[in-house]
């Protein structure tokens, strides 16, 4: 069993790719029976294992060092050459999709419809014509991935990559977490230009992609190439306005208790990471004891979980810690030649770092579950709102186990949890709908689109006030909410999973092994149903349906309460 360190890079050269995938279109162009269309979809998928994983694998090591110059000029080699590579595997798609046997190929089983709907989807979402636009967004994406690694916040005579700044953020004591943000937001202050103007460039870019596929801006194209295929913006819409009026006040009630129980009367931004006046709880110990808690948990919960963490820890498919130069958010990927999923963290000795061996692990267990599923290469584990029920719901099932990880503060950790969770639903829904608006309005000023948070802010979390944070309370949130540059309307996918999540908590609350078994089954089946159609086989109501979101909030509300009371002393 090699170690994830040990894997072998190799660079696919567009050269290389570009020869074998035109030799599999003539393939599929002069099929003369179905079978032969068969054998060129095999040699297609076997090509798309290499690239991807290629691509996985230069990505991965490049975000563990920022700095590491043969790593960031194979991901630079990539961003180039991977919209040659998309505009090959769009011709793929058009002579597949063109096939006289395609009926044939449904019918008979040998390919499900909903490979050639993805096809349609992706037709829809690529052209020849914008080939320079994606490299050049791209690179300006790059440029803000690097920037925000090597930003480095100087916090009480050190200086600190961002997600260890932010463990200040959960102090019990006001004057830290105030100081915290306050540094926060004159470190960004500073590079203020740069992130305008990056951003400004990036919407300017897609919004020339969308124009010239011929479609009105570029919040189309956006969900097409994130690939849904049950929903689109109305349904988005609605699901926006549905979690405006049945969860906003909800949440706004529950942290308004918070904030009293705090000893504050206006909830600041600084005040809003910590739940508990003595601290929230934090992981009794660091990163082995989080680990070897992890491992007991995933045997104790299933056979093939315990096989699960075994072969991530042999493989030592984790990177955890902090530092600088290391890519500051937290990811899942997954190598597809070796079958092996991997995870990068940044731990900060709060609560967060448990839950990346609950969530990122959910994300991974998918991957490995379904390595060996029929149409993996085309549809994956499903879309991103499929994969993000995954990780959301594996930190719910994880709760039975959270002694393991907070000893005595368990509980306190589960209502933090719960809490967080139900309101995340307002604050995901913010950055969708900015980035709609956004990209309804591309010639937006700077100040526009920050004044457009501000107002999101007011509509969707009423109880919290900016006021006297330097730079953050012009607007300017958004700016170190990673997705909102790196991958536009990749956001919303969240809240929809997270209403998943909490009905599958509910549920384990009343029968676990129930729960969990349905979970299992709703993962394992990856892409080979759409996400609507695998919560109705679950026994989940959708998140677009009428009233699914009152029902979770009242129900997550009432557990909250009782979890609230079999804390006190």
């Amino acid at each position: 069993m090699q170690k994830v360190s040990e894997l072998k890079y190799e660079r696919l050269t567009i050269e290389e790719f570009a020869k074998e995938a035109k030799a599999i279109i003539q393939q599929v162009k002069e099929a003369a029976s179905a079978q032969e269309v068969l054998a060129a979809r095999d040699r297609c998928n076997d090509l798309m294992v290499r690239l991807e994983t290629a691509q996985a694998l230069s990505y991965m090591r490049y975000s563990i060092n920022t700095a590491d110059e043969f790593y960031l000029a194979e991901k630079d080699y990539y961003d180039e050459t991977g919209p040659q590579a998309q505009n090959l595997m769009l011709e793929y798609t058009k002579a597949m999709l063109a096939s006289p046997f395609r009926k044939e190929l449904e019918e008979s089983g040998e390919i499900i419809p909903l490979v050639f709907r993805s096809f349609e989807v992706e037709l829809k979402s690529m052209s020849p014509e914008i080939i320079e636009d994606m490299v050049e967004e791209n690179r300006v994406v790059s440029q803000y991935s690097k920037l925000m690694a090597g930003m480095e916040f100087e916090f009480r005579g050190e200086k600190l990559p961002r997600p260890m700044l932010m463990k200040y953020a959960k102090s019990p004591d006001r004057a830290t977490r105030k100081e915290a943000y306050e540094v926060l937001g004159k470190t960004l202050k500073a590079h203020s230009q740069q992130l305008d103007g990056i951003f400004d460039q990036l919407v300017h870019i897609r919004d020339r992609m969308a124009k010239k596929m011929g479609y009105q801006n570029f919040v189309e194209l956006g969900y097409y190439r994130m690939g849904r295929l049950c929903y689109g913006p109305q349904q988005v819409k609605e699901f926006r306005e549905n979690v405006r009026r049945d969860v906003v006040p909800v949440v706004s009630r529950l942290r308004t208790e918070v904030g009293k129980k705090l000893g504050v009367d206006t909830l600041m931004l600084y005040d809003y990471d910590l739940i508990f006046p003595q601290g929230d709880p934090a992981p009794k110990g660091g990163k082995e004891e989080i680990f070897a808690a992890a491992k007991a948990m995933y045997h104790d919960m299933s056979p093939e979980t315990g096989a699960f963490i075994d072969f991530m820890l042999e493989t030592e498919a984790f990177d955890v810690e902090s530092r600088k130069n290391k890519w500051g958010g937290g990811y899942c990927t997954h190598f597809m030649a070796y079958h092996q999923p991997f995870i990068l963290a940044n731990f900060n000795g709060t609560a967060g770092d448990v839950d990346v061996v609950t969530h990122e692990a959910g994300h991974a267990f998918a991957d490995y579950k379904t390595a060996g599923n029929k149409y993996v290469v085309e549809l994956g584990v499903g879309g991103m709102e499929t994969a993000e029920t995954h990780s959301m719901s594996m930190e719910f099932f994880a709760w039975p186990y959270m002694d393991k990880f907070f000893g005595e503060d368990a509980k306190r950790y589960e209502f933090m949890h719960l809490l967080d969770a139900l309101s995340f639903l307002p604050y995901g829904t913010i950055v969708d709908d900015f980035q709609r608006q956004v990209y309804e309005n591309p010639n937006w000023t700077p100040e526009e689109r920050k004044a457009a948070w501000r107002k999101l802010e007011a509509e969707f979390r009423p109880h919290i006030t900016f006021d006297g944070i330097p730079y953050l309370e012009e607007g300017t949130r958004w700016q170190y909410q990673m997705h909102i540059y790196e991958t536009p309307f990749y956001y919303i996918d969240y809240c929809l999973a997270q209403t998943a999540a909490l009905q599958f908590l509910l549920a384990s609350r009343k029968d676990y092994d129930d729960a969990f078994r349905r979970y299992v089954h709703f993962l394992s089946q990856g892409g080979e149903k759409v996400f609507t159609d695998l919560l109705q086989e679950a026994g989940l109501k959708s998140p677009f349906q009428e009233g699914a979101l009152k029902a979770v909030a009242q129900e997550s509300e009432a557990l909250l309460r009782q979890l609230e009371a079999a804390m006190e002393p």
